[in-house]
């Protein structure tokens, strides 16, 4: 659902003030981390018919509360109609104008390993107005295979897929030792937005937007939520922590060690 176009029906609905662009103005970064969730949920609404929302149905179906929606929506113009709510498809517009995704943009995708494999083969990207123009690697035994309908090229051509193909948005799915290398080539090309998946932080110049994906870091995150929980558990001993961790005995092994 890639919409090009404003809808019809925005009658009630407040124009915000824009750059030379045609983009609002003064988005505070954290609104703009929660458009996509809104979006989303926007998408699901329009695919089941829905033609208008109230924001505490918006909000719930973005996980977020409905003063923290009805916020972030002001920076767009976006005001809603007392009474009635949202108009889905016209939202669905505005927050697609704000995020830039009314037109398409190619992506490079450099590695073409088990996750770059993963991220081409991802059919949400051309939906969202995202086309993978060329996939890049520098293994002898991958280059020239197919993968999700492309051919993998070689790294060495990644100057010239920039330019043939107008990217600018980069995604860097390599090894940590050859991330930061490929990175450079990808700022020296023009390349003004990358998605590193990579584990290591990336050094860029002023100008250039990095976001960084690190799975591990978010099992991490995940498995301190579980250990709190695991531990406030009724009937568990207080303090008593896992049974072993990396090998080696937990605070409630040692103790039992000790004793024997």
């Amino acid at each position: 659902m890639h919409r090009n176009a404003m809808p019809s029906g925005s009658n009630g609905q407040v124009a915000a003030q824009v750059d030379d662009n045609g983009r609002p103005e003064g988005i505070p970064e954290a609104t703009v981390a929660r458009l996509p969730v809104y979006l989303r949920a926007l998408y699901g609404l329009a695919e089941r018919g829905v033609s208008t929302v109230a924001s505490e149905a918006l909000a719930a179906a973005a996980g977020v509360n409905s003063a923290k929606l009805r916020k972030d929506l002001s920076h767009l113009g976006s005001y809603g109609i007392r009474g009635v709510g949202y108009d889905v498809d016209y939202l669905v517009y505005q927050v697609s104008r704000t995020l830039g995704l009314t037109q398409d943009w190619p992506v490079v995708i450099v590695g073409a390993g088990n996750l770059g494999r993963a991220l081409a083969n991802y059919g949400g990207f051309v939906s969202r107005g995202f086309t993978i123009a060329a996939m890049l690697d520098s293994d002898p035994t991958i280059v020239g295979s197919r993968i999700a309908r492309l051919t993998v090229r070689h790294v060495d051509e990644l100057e010239g897929v920039v330019l043939r193909h107008k990217v600018s948005i980069g995604v860097i799915a390599t090894p940590a030792g050859s991330a930061q290398a490929v990175c450079d080539r990808l700022v020296a090309a023009g390349v003004t937005s990358i998605l590193n998946f990579a584990p290591l932080v990336l050094g860029v110049p002023e100008g250039v937007n990095v976001r960084k994906v690190d799975l591990s870091i978010e099992l991490q995150i995940l498995a301190f939520h579980a250990q709190r929980r695991s531990v406030a558990r009724p009937g568990r001993a207080r303090g008593a922590g896992p049974q072993a961790v990396n090998g080696r005995p937990g605070p409630a092994g040692q103790e039992l060690a000790a004793q024997g």
